[in-house]
């Protein structure tokens, strides 16, 4: 019996092991012994779909929650993959934006291959931008007899009609979005959307740069379509905002005057 007391928590932390082997985002480090804790208290003995133990779950796991939730099924798991750096992104409205210009520099292709420019419908319910309607209900006063054998007596009796709401009404507009080639940071993004006159602009965590127009709703694709960026067969790694510079910071701003003047003056 007593044997048998020290198998069945040996087996549990086995267990723990192996869904931390298993589970490649999961940091064993970090995550090891609090996870081995709520396996052996049951704590965590659910999935997402059958969530009755996840108010216990996250109260177990704690302050680690966020970084071994995903050891236990009980959060998604984190994938830093390229795939899914280019569909998450950052947006921002320009207010001072000028539709003219960016239709101009939009409407064909651009000769140097900076840009490839999209243009697809959009449907805008006008609805949305109206106040809202509420039913009305129209009285209408008419006579009945209460009695059928004496017609003299009668009341009053109120009918009301409702109104039909109208149908909704929905224009179809052009929306022109485009994505530069090349890679570049958060900042230069903004910048050349700006320039371009665009009336917003959504930058992709792997580079992408996205200028949008001003009849698009939802800021466009969400999705990177440049065609250059990220480069094939290169490996994007999630680094923080500012060290995505992509080069544009890259630039010696050393003068050589000093240098050449000296090499002038020396002697053969």
């Amino acid at each position: 019996m007593a044997m048998s007391k020290w198998l069945i928590p040996i087996g549990i932390l086995t267990g723990a092991f192996l869904v931390l082997y298993q589970v490649e985002t999961c940091n064993e480090a970090v995550c090891g012994s609090v996870v081995s804790k709520c396996l052996l208290t049951k704590s965590c003995n659910c999935d997402l779909k059958n969530c009755t133990c996840c108010k216990d779950c996250s109260t177990c796991l704690s302050h680690l929650y966020t970084e071994c939730c995903s050891c236990v099924d009980m959060c998604p798991k984190p994938n830093d993959t390229a795939g899914v750096l280019s569909k998450t992104s950052r947006v921002e409205v320009f207010y001072e934006s000028v539709p003219a210009l960016f239709n101009v520099l939009t409407e064909q292709d651009d000769p140097h291959h900076r840009w490839n420019s999209t243009t697809f419908p959009v449907d805008v319910d006008l609805n949305q931008y109206e106040p809202k309607k509420d039913f009305k209900l129209h009285m209408r006063k008419y006579f009945v007899p209460v009695n059928v054998f004496t017609t003299l007596s009668t009341k009053v009796v109120e009918d009301a009609e409702q109104q039909v709401v109208p149908k909704q009404s929905v224009l179809t507009f052009n929306c022109t979005v485009a994505f530069w080639s090349q890679c570049m940071s958060g900042a230069k993004c903004k910048t050349s959307c700006r320039s371009m006159g665009a009336t917003s602009y959504r930058w992709f965590h792997d580079g992408c740069c996205e200028c949008i127009g001003q009849n698009c709703i939802n800021f466009g694709i969400n999705e990177s379509r440049c065609r250059e960026c990220p480069p094939k067969g290169e490996k994007f790694e999630e680094l923080d905002e500012d060290e995505l510079d992509y080069g544009e910071d890259d630039v010696d701003y050393t003068d050589d005057t000093d240098d050449n003047e000296d090499n002038e003056m020396s002697p053969l």
